[in-house]
C-alpha cells in the first residue's frame, strides 16, 4: 500500500506538469485553509492515484475529462483540463471531435463555451472572441 503523503507527492508532481507550478499554486491557495483538504484529496487521489493508472494514456484521459466537464457544463473546469489536454499532447482536432461528441449527445449548449475556450486555449482565436448559440 503506498502511503498518503507519497500519493500526494506524486498527485503534485503530475499538476504542476500538466497545469504548470503557478497555477496549481493559485488553485490550492484559492480557497484558503477552508479549501486545503480538498486539494490534498484532489493531489493524492484524483492525480497521485487514478491519473497514475496505466490504463489509459495521458492523452486519453485528458480528452475523457474535457468529455465530461464539457457534458456537466462546467467551463471553468474545462479550461483547466483544456491546458492540461495540450500538456499532454491532445490536438486541436481530437478536442473538436470530442466536443462534436458532446454536441451530440449531449446538446449543442453543451458544446458552445467550451468550444470557444478550445479555441482559444490551442490558439485558433483571440481570448474573449468567438461564436454564440
Amino acid at each position: 500500500m503506498v502511503d498518503i503523503s507519497d500519493l500526494h507527492a506524486r498527485g503534485l508532481r503530475r499538476r504542476q506538469r500538466m497545469f504548470g507550478e503557478a497555477d496549481v499554486a493559485r488553485r490550492m491557495a484559492a480557497a484558503g485553509d477552508f479549501g486545503a483538504p480538498l486539494q490534498n484529496i484532489i493531489n493524492a487521489y484524483v492525480y497521485g492515484d487514478v491519473w497514475e493508472r496505466s490504463g489509459l494514456s495521458d492523452q486519453i484521459r485528458s480528452l475523457v475529462m474535457l468529455g465530461i466537464t464539457a457534458a456537466s457544463g462546467k467551463p471553468a473546469e474545462f479550461k483547466v483540463h483544456a491546458k492540461g489536454a495540450l500538456a499532454n499532447g491532445c490536438t486541436a482536432a481530437q478536442v473538436q471531435d470530442v466536443l462534436l461528441l458532446v454536441a451530440m449527445y449531449c446538446g449543442v449548449p453543451a458544446a458552445i463555451e467550451t468550444s470557444r475556450i478550445a479555441a482559444e486555449v490551442f490558439g485558433d482565436m483571440p481570448e474573449g472572441s468567438g461564436p454564440s448559440g
